[in-house]
């Protein structure tokens, strides 16, 4: 996907965040969260708009403490989101191909990765506010969903303090019903280590349409197939959290 395609996710999914958060009230229990109320995510991702707001404006190429959530409740706590989320659309949008800041895991460009991460970083937690408004939970678009199942294979699960770990060597495949995306993700004591398509025979399979496949692999829901070593599929869900 292009920066600006993110860029556009990022802006539709936090204004529906926002939308489900007033809907559901300040006091509301968000069950994708079990242990948040409404008023502790809009706080959370709030607060994490403006730690990458920060990055990409005042272009730190070290990392930056996060700054602490204010004490605001209500309609106060959900203007202060607000602004939070239009600040870092606008700080993306103006911010030049070459920016230059720091980042935590591997993109084309400082401002890809931002991009990226925040659409993503919204769009989940747009899941956890319309979990606890109840009904029906807006969808998420083809291209964005297999764009951001790779990044949650490839980037987070790439990592040193990724924790979906094995005792022996496992195998894991991923695999869309409806958009043509399989990922082979080699787990073992190392770091997993994911490759595009059949790559390897697998000991289990997660499968599903691929807007479900995206809350699965995030633990919003859960695995619409399963297929195998059920037993995987599980650790996945109790160690894979990020």
């Amino acid at each position: 996907m292009k920066i600006a395609e993110h860029i556009e996710v990022l802006h539709h999914e936090g204004t529906l965040l926002a939308d489900a958060a007033q809907d559901a009230g300040a006091d509301a229990a968000v069950p994708t969260c079990p242990d948040w109320q409404v008023r502790d995510l809009l706080r959370h991702t709030g607060t994490v708009h403006r730690w990458a707001t920060r990055h990409v404006v005042d272009r730190h190429t070290a990392p930056r403490p996060a700054p602490e959530a204010p004490d605001l409740d209500g309609a106060a706590l959900l203007d202060w989101f607000r602004e939070g989320h239009a600040g870092l659309v606008a700080a993306l949008r103006a911010a030049p191909e070459d920016l230059e800041c720091w980042t935590f895991m591997p993109a084309p460009s400082p401002l890809a990765f931002w991009a990226r991460r925040q659409a993503n970083e919204t769009t989940v937690h747009r899941f956890d506010a319309e979990s606890a408004r109840g009904g029906a939970s807006a969808p998420v678009g083809t291209e964005f969903a297999v764009d951001g199942i790779d990044e949650l294979l490839r980037g987070f699960h790439g990592r040193d303090r990724s924790r979906m770990r094995t005792e022996t060597p496992r195998v894991l495949r991923v695999r869309t019903t409806d958009a043509g995306a399989v990922w082979t993700v080699r787990l073992s004591e190392d770091i997993p280590v994911t490759e595009s398509g059949d790559t390897a025979p697998a000991d289990c399979e997660v499968a599903g349409p691929v807007g479900h496949l995206y809350r699965a692999l995030w633990n919003r829901v859960p695995f619409p197939q399963v297929t195998g070593d059920a037993e995987l599929a599980a650790r996945w869900r109790e160690r894979a959290g990020v």
